[in-house]
């Protein structure tokens, strides 16, 4: 009977155990397969993507390698975050960087929340932060520079507070002034008239000849889509963003 009354204990702890969530399959968030830091650069990198994802509930990841097995680096960037088990919840949170020594590319990722928040425009700020410190070798600062904007943009963009104020004091100066000059035009008993034929006596002026004369022209022209950025569908049929560069 007690041998039972325990077989029975365990099956009950063994389902509960496989029914609560886990927070990140992978907590291995840097993996520095071509080896561009210290032992000890990576170790601080590595704790400080550990620290920004647990306490945002949203994996950041950075993966460094010499090759991309022949797949495109898009394709490379999804499938690793896929298939080595990244990502928090049932939408797999979280985002990674990609660096290609082989062909000195870079890419990132998004899925889940960083598919909504960390999208082209996102990454495209990300790329233009790090490329200079990717470039000139100081894969370190990049890196931590990917963290800390993965971090504040992970739950949607933060709010510019001197913006917000200085947006405020313009609306105010607006609406005052436009209050003041409805006011003073209320005590103008002559107007300015819109037109100049308001001034003109009807019928004082015959136009007998006219032609039209062409002066200039106008072309706008639009940036074309970088090639290959934003949302698709990895081979695990996921939701990704995405964007990338050279450097």
């Amino acid at each position: 009977m007690k041998k039972k009354l325990f077989t029975l204990l365990f099956a009950a702890v063994l389902c509960l155990l496989l029914v609560l969530p886990v927070s990140a399959a992978n907590d291995t968030r840097l993996t520095d397969d071509a080896q561009l830091l210290t032992s000890s650069d990576a170790a601080e990198v590595e704790s400080y993507l550990d620290e920004i994802s647990q306490r945002q509930k949203f994996d950041v990841v950075v993966h460094t390698t010499n090759t991309t097995n022949g797949q495109y680096i898009r394709d490379y960037a999804d499938d690793y975050f896929d298939y080595n088990g990244y990502g928090f919840g049932s939408k797999y949170d979280g985002c990674i960087l990609v660096i290609d020594m082989s062909q000195r590319d870079w890419w990132i990722s998004g899925c889940g929340r960083g598919e909504a928040n960390i999208d082209s425009d996102v990454i495209e700020h990300i790329g233009d932060e790090i490329t200079p410190y990717l470039s000139s070798g100081d894969y370190y600062t990049a890196m931590i520079t990917y963290a800390d904007l993965c971090d504040d943009y992970c739950n949607g963009a933060p709010y510019n507070w001197f913006f917000g104020i200085v947006f405020s004091l313009v609306a105010g100066f607006v609406i005052g002034l436009i209050a003041v000059l409805v006011m003073k035009g209320k005590l103008k008993s002559v107007r300015r008239q819109p037109a100049a034929k308001d001034y003109m006596v009807a019928g004082s002026m015959n136009v007998t000849n006219s032609r039209d004369i062409f002066l200039y022209r106008n072309v706008t022209r639009r940036a074309k889509p970088k090639e290959n950025s934003g949302s698709h569908t990895s081979s695990s049929g996921r939701s990704h963003s995405g964007g990338g560069g050279s450097f």
